[in-house]
């Protein structure tokens, strides 16, 4: 499963657009035309599509067909090389769902912040992170993939700044459980690039050998300019979502997600990523800012890219 453990110096993309991007979205998407989009995604040479999360359908409408989404595609068997399926759980029922439809990925986490994990989940940061302690020891004990996030874990629009040593506490614990596949999530996008190098380096020195993804929000407009803070830090996988869509509906102040084709136009200008399909994305985009009659908060779907010369060779690094 190359998002949990990519190869070395690999740089991938996992798209979170289809959970963390609708979850903010009044009007349900039907899931014919979310089956369209993630098709489209699929195909785009991206590296993971997280198809929802396990909620109660009556708390989240828009997340109700996630189990019938998982179906669609992993029903298909293995005909043909795709991107990694990854699941959000919250609580036991959600991985017992997760579990019954083939998920491949369960990303599951914990607030830094009390007042967010309260709000999110209705437990305090100590209740939530032995109940997902626990989770995630199922999970794997079942053959699937775990990955572990720190939440709000550059601040918190509720309480402020967020303790260093707290969001260091709770990776600790994540490390002596064996879950080597971790992910900080900037939920109330107060993270700056000075931050995001600061944390991922003090996180990284706790076992240089883990595996590490960032989650960040564009809220304050610094979403790409963390990214790349982030990679001068060693960080390889990057939870994006098409179109810039997203935003935690129990953050005070909530914004979208890193653009994901906006990443992958600035690292494709690098030399970076030429494999993956920007066309395909920027198509996607569109397809969203149709549906949702609303120009999205991605910038190149609607100024076009700027051309780049085709490599001799794609590059996946």
């Amino acid at each position: 499963m190359k998002i949990v453990a990519p190869p070395e110096g690999a740089l991938l993309v996992h798209e979170v657009g289809l959970r963390d991007g609708l979850q903010m979205e009044k009007l349900v998407v039907p899931t014919e035309q979310k089956i369209a989009w993630i098709e489209a995604l699929l195909d785009s040479g991206i590296d993971g599509v997280q198809l929802g999360s396990f909620v109660h359908p009556e708390k989240m409408p828009q997340m109700a067909d996630t189990d019938r989404l998982f179906h669609h595609f992993t029903d298909r068997g293995t005909e043909r090389e795709r991107p990694v399926l990854s699941g959000l759980v919250l609580n036991e029922k959600g991985l017992e769902r997760g579990l019954a439809c083939g998920v491949e990925v369960f990303c599951m986490g914990v607030s830094a912040s009390e007042t967010h994990s309260r709000k999110n989940t209705g437990m305090s940061i100590e209740d939530a992170n032995r109940r997902i302690l626990a989770m995630a020891r199922e999970a794997k004990a079942a053959g699937r993939y775990v990955q572990v996030s720190v939440q709000s874990a550059f601040g918190c629009g509720y309480e402020g700044p967020v303790p260093m040593e707290r969001v260091l506490s709770i990776v600790r614990t994540y490390l002596d459980a064996g879950l080597a596949s971790l992910s900080l999530a900037d939920t109330a996008g107060h993270a700056t690039p000075d931050r995001a190098e600061d944390l991922f380096a003090r996180v990284r020195v706790l076992d240089p050998s883990a595996s590490w993804a960032c989650h960040f929000h564009n809220t304050y407009g610094l979403a790409l300019a963390n990214c790349y803070a982030a990679r001068r830090m060693g960080v390889r996988i990057f939870e994006t979502s098409v179109a810039g869509l997203g935003g935690c509906p129990f953050a005070k102040v909530a914004g979208g997600n890193t653009c994901t084709e906006d990443l992958v136009h600035a690292l494709q200008r690098d030399g970076l990523r030429r494999d993956v399909r920007l066309d395909a994305l920027l198509d996607v985009a569109r397809d969203v800012a149709r549906f949702f009659g609303r120009d999205m908060a991605g910038s190149v779907y609607r100024t076009g890219p700027v051309p780049v010369p085709a490599p001799v060779l794609a590059q996946r690094s």
